[in-house]
């Protein structure tokens, strides 16, 4: 797989296909027994997650994402760990532009916020060190269908209009496919199928397992269809 930088590349297929395991992979926190990894043309293969985020990798997992006790703004100063007290507040500034609607939430615990509002902290305390490389584990997990469009079409696709190489893996087929540039779907541990978003609609088999309707465009008129199968 590959993601280049201002791109949105997402990995679809059922659960147990290794999806969740891969970005656990890319990132160091599991083992990587063959294959290599790379960022900009350096390999950073079984480096640390510390060492991977020095690197340019930020990590945001399906769970355990925010530090609940903590305050938005705490939860921001704790996302740029690697930098000087100095550069905090235009870190902070800079990710409120990014993402506004936490600008009036900085004094309240991350534990009081909605699904969405948690996801976006998320992604911003990632984005306090500015990573060139966004790895993003199911954002739209136990969220509300409309906000998760919005969090994939605005949020989402905010990071990579700045800049970042985004890989995401995604439940939702319909929605993510909306906002990525190219997409793999797994299956085994394997990639068994790649393309565009357009190349991938046109596949009779892609669109009846994942998308809940035919190829010809007929079907449900939203993301019914989940990549996990449900």
């Amino acid at each position: 797989m590959q993601v280049g930088p201002g791109e949105v590349v997402s990995v679809v297929g059922p659960n147990g296909s290794g999806k969740s395991t891969l970005l656990k992979a890319l990132t160091g926190v599991l083992r990587v027994s063959a294959g290599r990894v790379s960022v900009a043309g350096r390999e950073v293969t079984n480096l640390a997650p510390e060492e991977m985020a020095r690197a340019g990798v930020g990590y945001v997992p399906q769970v355990d994402d925010v530090f609940a006790p903590l305050t938005v703004r705490e939860n921001l100063e704790m996302g740029g760990y690697l930098l000087g007290r100095h550069q905090l507040p235009a870190r902070i500034e800079h990710v409120l532009g990014v993402f506004p609607r936490l600008a009036g939430m900085l004094r309240r615990p991350a534990g009081k916020l909605s699904g969405g509002e948690r996801k976006m902290l998320a992604m911003g305390r990632v984005l306090m060190l500015q990573p060139a490389v966004f790895l993003l584990d199911e954002p739209t997990a136990n969220l509300a269908p409309a906000i998760a469009r919005a969090l994939l079409g605005e949020q989402v696709a905010s990071l990579a209009r700045g800049g970042a190489a985004v890989l995401i893996v995604e439940q939702r087929a319909r929605a993510v496919l909306a906002v990525s540039n190219f997409t793999y779907v797994m299956g085994g541990g394997q990639v068994r199928l790649e393309g565009t978003p357009h190349e991938l609609a046109a596949d009779p088999a892609f669109v009846t397992s994942f998308l809940g309707g035919r190829a010809d465009g007929g079907g449900r008129a939203d993301g019914g269809g989940r990549a996990d199968g449900g």
